[in-house]
């Protein structure tokens, strides 16, 4: 028989634990690393920490608006599915347009992915809101032009935008950095082509509450 912890907060414990000590999180802020943390358990990599970008006020412009009752769009389910309810401060509500009806003939209209049509969808419910995209780059890059294209349209709170793969990934975050100020939105993101659903839904988890560990 093996023998292994059972006991689910001493294992979150014991991880971070483990990843504050081998991960050099010097460059974050308290806050900050409490949401790097988080992301870095997801990944099950350390040295994710060298990659990783906030803006300056990325965690308490993204809590705030949880706590004002604000939406969190994304572009796929696996991120909706994957963020723990019991953590958001109003109840907020999870919003992926991946599967509206509209979307499909959008992105045939548009010559784009489902995913960035998705985002033109956003529209009523963008101001002020937490953007979550965790899969696509051509959802980032399509919601950046609108957002630079359109300087009365409304702007999220924050951008968690950690889009996953090998075309267009490092691309789209190098973008999201560059310009983010320029649009005025906080942001999020892990450089390079690593990223994805379950870091993005770990960033979200660690903004929803202050506590590391759930009891």
């Amino acid at each position: 028989m093996h023998d292994y912890i059972t006991d689910g907060a001493e294992i979150y414990r014991q991880s971070f634990a483990m990843i504050r000590e081998e991960s050099d999180l010097t460059r974050f802020d308290d806050e900050q690393a409490q949401v790097a943390v988080r992301m870095i358990h997801a990944a099950g990599q350390t040295d994710l920490a060298h990659d990783i970008e906030f803006s300056t006020n990325l965690v308490p412009a993204a809590r705030t608006a949880l706590r004002n009752g604000a939406p969190i769009l994304t572009d796929v389910n696996m991120v909706a599915s994957g963020v723990t309810r019991k953590r958001l401060p109003a109840n907020n509500d999870i919003i992926c347009l991946l599967k509206d009806p509209r979307t499909p003939e959008l992105a045939k209209q548009l010559g784009t992915t489902r995913s960035a049509a998705a985002t033109e969808l956003w529209a009523e419910h963008l101001d002020g809101a937490i953007v979550a995209i965790g899969n696509a780059p051509t959802a980032l890059f399509h919601l950046l032009n609108n957002l630079a294209e359109h300087p009365t349209m409304p702007r999220p709170a924050a951008i968690i935008g950690i889009p996953v793969g090998f075309i267009g990934a490092a691309e789209s975050k190098t973008a999201l950095s560059d310009v983010a100020q320029d649009l005025g939105v906080e942001f999020v993101t892990v450089h390079g082509r690593r990223g994805g659903s379950a870091i993005t839904c770990a960033a979200i988890n660690a903004l929803a509450t202050e506590k590391e560990i759930l009891p």
